[in-house]
């Protein structure tokens, strides 16, 4: 099943396709919200600094995978919104086998330098060892990142947003009962939280890679199509390769910052992994909209509608607007609550240090809305390096701004660089956008 993004209303085509994205990426958080939320209940804060730790350090090695499928998908849509099917074809094989390769190197270098990490990241030594062992079993699981990713990406550039939903649903499921087992019945500790995300993963990825291959007659190759094609890995490596810097600058940043937190001491460690939690479940929606929005954006490019791109422009703000006033007022309101999910209501301190960090940063969720709109904008149209620009100016500000205000004037220094970062690249994006439609189609 196939959508066609570059007929009908704007409005209703980006909301449409971005909903199952949306409700999918709330079951993708469940994975990591579930491991935090059953390690920090039945386990103890320490673990859940340990997992909050690893997930810093995870996000940045997947964001690399994540970024080469989201860039190949630019080309799988713009071959799809120009009906050219051919193309599509050798597209999906060779970026598969260019990315497969690439996730085979990180995760040979992940495994090897792991200690290496850890120390980079100022690892407490009481937590050093449940980090790297949690870790390290997700980090042989990373085959499964990819496969997921990458189907997923292809249906979602072919307008199919709903079938990846189905499949991550079950995963989801299948990671919160495998959590509890492994954790309050066979006492597996942290490393059980580890097991239960990557058999869930392993479940998510297989399926969806074999739903493409019996319902997407572009992926059922005969003999002669199994050949690289060298304009096409190109082109594939262009957009791929600009898309993971992006991905890699943005977790890169944050996991500086990470190691930043880390200094403070255990219990920020902990506000810091619940919070970050929450934080990211709040605006996800809004980051989906961003890769929907790319989806629609690349379609149109390839079908040269320019005029439905501007349209979808003016729509995207506004939806944009209305949905981070709303959820920014519920963080805002339901702060300390919202921690109590993740840490005990006894733990005084790590609940206060984390209802600070979301009632500074949730006012300004409208800034990192506009934010994931332009990444998707610009990476739709090919502009990867617009995005990427975006993404240094933004990160570059909050880990400066940290590094250089934190010791004077604590962690609230890292909470402010957060929305500071976020408002000087939306500054720099918007001043791109008129120039850029206008040369769409030249």
């Amino acid at each position: 099943m196939t959508k066609d993004l570059t007929k009908g209303n704007e409005t209703k085509a980006i909301i449409s396709f971005a909903i199952p994205l949306i409700i999918g990426n709330i079951f993708q958080q469940l994975y990591n919200i579930a491991d935090s939320i059953i390690v920090g209940k039945y386990i103890g804060a320490s673990a859940l600094a340990s997992v909050g730790s690893s997930f810093t350090i995870i996000v940045f090695l997947t964001s690399i995978i994540l970024g080469l499928c989201m860039g190949a998908s630019v080309v799988f849509s713009q071959c799809f919104g120009a009906k050219d099917n051919a193309k599509l074809k050798s597209s999906i094989f060779t970026a598969f086998i260019f990315i497969g390769l690439i996730t085979i190197i990180i995760n040979l270098c992940a495994i090897f330098f792991t200690d290496n990490i850890l120390i980079f990241m100022n690892t407490p030594q009481s937590l050093f060892n449940d980090v790297k062992q949690y870790i390290v079993i997700i980090f042989y699981g990373i085959s499964f990142t990819f496969i997921y990713n990458y189907f997923c990406c292809l249906l979602r550039s072919v307008g199919n947003s709903f079938i990846p939903l189905v499949f991550l649903i079950i995963a989801a499921i299948i990671n919160i009962v495998l959590d509890i087992v492994f954790i309050t019945v066979f006492n597996l500790g942290i490393a059980g939280a580890a097991y239960a995300t990557i058999i869930a993963q392993g479940i998510s990825g297989i399926s969806t890679a074999i739903y493409c291959f019996i319902k997407l007659p572009e992926i059922r190759f005969k003999k002669c199509d199994l050949k690289i094609d060298i304009k096409i890995l190109k082109l594939v490596a262009n957009y791929s390769l600009l898309t993971s810097i992006q991905q890699s600058i943005m977790n890169f940043g944050i996991l500086l910052i990470q190691g930043l937190v880390n200094s403070f001491g255990v219990s920020i460690m902990a506000a810091f992994a619940a919070a970050v939690k929450i934080d990211s479940f709040a605006y996800m929606p809004v980051q989906d909209f961003g890769n929907a929005f790319s989806t629609y954006i690349a379609q149109n490019k390839g079908a040269g509608e320019a005029l439905r791109i501007k349209k979808g422009v003016k729509s995207s703000f506004k939806i944009i607007t209305l949905f981070c006033i709303i959820i920014s007022a519920i963080v805002v309101i339901f702060s300390k609550q919202l921690m109590t999910i993740f840490i005990s209501p006894s733990e005084v301190e790590i609940i206060a240090y984390g209802s600070q960090y979301l009632c500074i940063v949730s006012v300004f969720y409208f800034l990192i809305g506009y934010l994931f709109m332009f990444y998707g904008f610009y990476r739709g149209i090919g502009s990867t390096n617009i995005s990427i620009l975006l993404t240094i100016i933004s990160l570059g500000l909050r880990v400066g701004i940290s590094y250089w205000l934190a010791p004077t004037f604590g962690i609230t220094a890292i909470w402010w660089s957060i929305p500071i970062g976020w408002l000087i690249a939306d500054i720099v994006g918007i001043s791109f956008i008129k120039k850029s439609v206008r040369n769409i189609n030249k």
